[in-house]
């Protein structure tokens, strides 16, 4: 069912995204502010990698590109992207004295690939859980979690605090996200106090999601906290409602992988410099700061 339903949702919004054309950074959300380019190879660092990877001076990434800032967009020209986490992978990358050689793909096809081998890093605001630990390593360098978004002028909901008071509505999320996962497992709350369940529906290409909502084709959007925040300051009839769950957000990596401790070593180098409060006043996600990266830190409670 819920297949069907996103086909056929997917055909209703497939004329707004193709008249929308790529996603682009909506006005005024394209910061110019230099905070790279005085960033250099720190040696003691970059001893911390592989010799392979030294010796080769790449690192492939899998990067998932969302539809609108601040984590990570398309710019104008529908190929250059822009964003909070492009930043902060550039000035790890920096430091380590490697090129981000990065290959876009699909947010729910990363993560399994990173087992595979097809890509040493992962990026596209992956929240650490206790389900993604199991299989997958994370060096964190920001907070963000879980919100929820709708129409400005729906009067339903001010603030979501339990799943419960989604009941018989519909949530828009992306596909493979902690979003999807969150409402998937707690899905029975509404029949099990015998109220209609509420409908999620999944959606690999974020594009779609916030013409739909201004469709009205689903009634809520849960997302993450930066990018609803943002959205909502820079698009007509949305709502930000509330945070509903902060989670930490790191690059991702197979489990055991070898470059986690140069990852996390150079992380905590932009924080101490300085560069990684200028990346996050840039992208005006201050609030999303951590005081010191960590490699594969418990699920915040």
């Amino acid at each position: 069912m819920r297949t069907r339903t996103l086909l056929l949702l997917t055909s209703l919004l497939a004329l707004v995204v193709a008249g929308c054309g790529a996603p682009r950074a909506s006005p005024g959300t394209k910061p110019t502010a230099d905070v790279l380019s005085s960033l250099g190879r720190d040696e003691s660092i970059a001893a911390l990698l592989p010799e392979a990877t030294r010796r080769s001076g790449v690192v492939g990434f899998g990067s998932s590109v969302g539809g609108r800032p601040p984590s990570s967009y398309y710019a104008e020209d529908n190929r250059t992207v822009l964003g909070q986490d492009i930043d902060i992978a550039e000035a790890v990358g920096r430091v380590l004295g490697v090129r981000v050689e990065r290959e876009v793909a699909g947010f729910e096809a990363i993560l399994p690939a990173l087992a595979s081998g097809k890509y040493e890093v992962g990026t596209g605001n992956f929240g650490v859980t206790e389900a993604r630990l199991t299989t997958v390593d994370f060096v964190t360098y920001v907070n963000d979690g879980q919100g929820f978004a709708v129409r400005a002028d729906d009067t339903r909901l001010e603030k979501v605090e339990t799943l419960h008071q989604l009941c018989g509505l519909k949530i828009a999320v992306g596909a493979g996200t902690t979003f999807e996962a969150t409402l998937e497992r707690e899905k029975q709350v509404c029949p099990a106090n015998g109220e209609p369940a509420y409908e999620v529906l999944t959606f690999s290409e974020n594009a779609a999601i916030f013409p739909g909502l201004r469709q009205r084709h689903f009634d809520v959007i849960m997302s993450t906290i930066n990018g609803l925040r943002h959205a909502a300051a820079n698009q007509p009839n949305l709502k930000f409602l509330n945070e509903f769950k902060r989670l930490d957000v790191g690059f991702a990596f197979k489990k055991g992988s070898p470059l986690t401790p140069a990852f996390q070593a150079a992380v905590n180098k932009l924080i101490a410099d300085g560069t990684y409060q200028r990346v996050l006043t840039k992208w005006g996600t201050t609030a999303s700061a951590i005081p010191r990266s960590e490699i594969s830190p418990p699920e915040r409670a």
